[in-house]
């Protein structure tokens, strides 16, 4: 028996005899959590860009340092891309580079935001020529999911109004409706699209779609291929996510997430690095929801982060670890003793259910995890002792 499998099996006697841990263990065997193109490359602030020693060049090299992260997570298989910052000329190129490394390229994000044309809109713009370069775009980005086997369509849209009168809100949101209505016409078998939204920034005084309330509006009224994509960044301060989780699992729309973590606004900060009881209480919501036969989910785990200060590959792999640690956790609640708490109306035995859970140490668990994946059982260290970054500065500073 190896030291591994004798602390899993002393954890597993310390837990409650109405957790099933083997069920635990088999669905985090199960987790996948995309990470992003972006995330690996050049990152700055709106004041400056950063250029990091080893930063890649090319969105090839991207996938390369993801597949860094798959390979001491396990659980990072697929790469979202951005166009046009990974635009390339044969995408069945990229393909196959993704599978060369294990890797398949996952959602593709849009980019509605960064043309002069698009400064009083895109989809929503008063000038009928500029809405139809935006569908254009967005035409561009399913053929490109056609020829790379991505089946997510990720939007987000800058479109708004910075100050009263600058233009009219309900013919802003007929555009809206007419563009995403063209655009989910466009999918294919097996693809989706999920909006996203952001309640401020760039546009001040009114936002297209600032909340998870207006993007699921518009996902319901386009049918089963259009869901909500929830960003932890996008919510006014105080805003209780997981109520908003559980609201979307209900009606069926909950399409997926930008996991990232915030302390003033859209920080796109580390995820679980400030608040990692809010990040436990979101996935207590999709535990919940996993163990009902009544309800399917098909979630889309993305991380979207900007590491301005920290290595790319190695801030990647603790966000990757921070997500699977939450979802460990919350699959090891007691939700016998829980629900029985919230039937006898006893907040605080229900509460402390909850927090004993979160505080739970689950490394002897995430340990098996990743011995029967095949991955180190501390990933961020075995990630920095194989010298990949030293190689990587040499290899791209010629």
């Amino acid at each position: 028996m190896t030291s591994i499998e004798k602390r899993y099996q002393a954890f597993c006697e310390t837990l409650p005899e109405s957790v099933d841990v083997e069920a635990a263990k088999e669905r985090l065997l199960k987790q996948h959590v995309e990470t992003p193109s972006w995330g690996y490359g050049a990152m700055g602030t709106r004041f400056y860009t950063l250029h990091k020693p080893g930063a890649p060049r090319n969105v090839f090299e991207k996938f390369e340092d993801a597949a860094q992260v798959q390979k001491y997570t396990g659980i990072a298989r697929s790469v979202a891309i951005h166009i046009p910052w990974d635009k390339v000329d044969d995408y069945e190129e990229l393909k196959q580079h993704a599978q060369s490394l294990g890797l398949s390229v996952g959602a593709v994000n849009a980019n509605l935001f960064q043309e002069d044309d698009y400064v009083w809109g895109s989809l929503t713009h008063p000038k009928a020529h500029v809405r139809e370069r935006a569908l254009a775009h967005l035409a561009e980005c399913v053929d490109i999911m056609n020829k790379t086997g991505s089946t997510i369509l990720s939007l987000w849209f800058a479109d708004g109004t910075n100050y009263p009168g600058q233009d009219d809100f309900r013919a802003r949101k007929h555009r809206m409706e007419e563009g995403l209505a063209k655009t989910y016409a466009m999918l294919g078998e097996g693809q989706r699209m999920l909006i996203e939204y952001k309640f401020f920034e760039p546009a001040f005084y009114h936002t297209d779609i600032p909340d998870w309330g207006l993007a699921t509006l518009y996902a319901k009224k386009l049918g089963p291929k259009a869901q909500t994509l929830v960003d932890l960044g996008h919510h006014p301060q105080g805003t209780n996510i997981e109520y908003i989780i559980a609201i979307l699992i209900d009606e069926g729309k909950l399409g997926g997430f930008h996991f990232n973590n915030r302390k003033y606004a859209d920080d796109d900060l580390t995820t679980s690095s400030i608040n990692p009881y809010e990040l436990f209480l979101i996935f207590n919501e999709i535990v919940a929801a996993e163990q009902d036969p009544a309800i399917e989910l098909d979630i889309a785990y993305m991380i979207d982060q900007c590491h301005y200060i920290k290595p790319n590959i190695e801030a990647m792999i603790q966000s990757v670890v921070n997500i699977q640690t939450a979802y460990a956790k919350a699959l090891l609640v007691d939700r016998k003793r829980l629900k029985e708490a919230q039937e006898n109306m006893d907040m605080i035995e229900a509460e402390e259910c909850l927090v004993e859970a979160f505080n739970r140490d689950v490394t002897p668990l995430l340990e098996k995890v990743r011995e029967e994946l095949g991955v180190p059982a501390n990933p961020r260290k075995a990630f920095r002792e194989s010298g990949y970054m030293a190689r990587i500065i040499e290899q791209r500073s010629r």
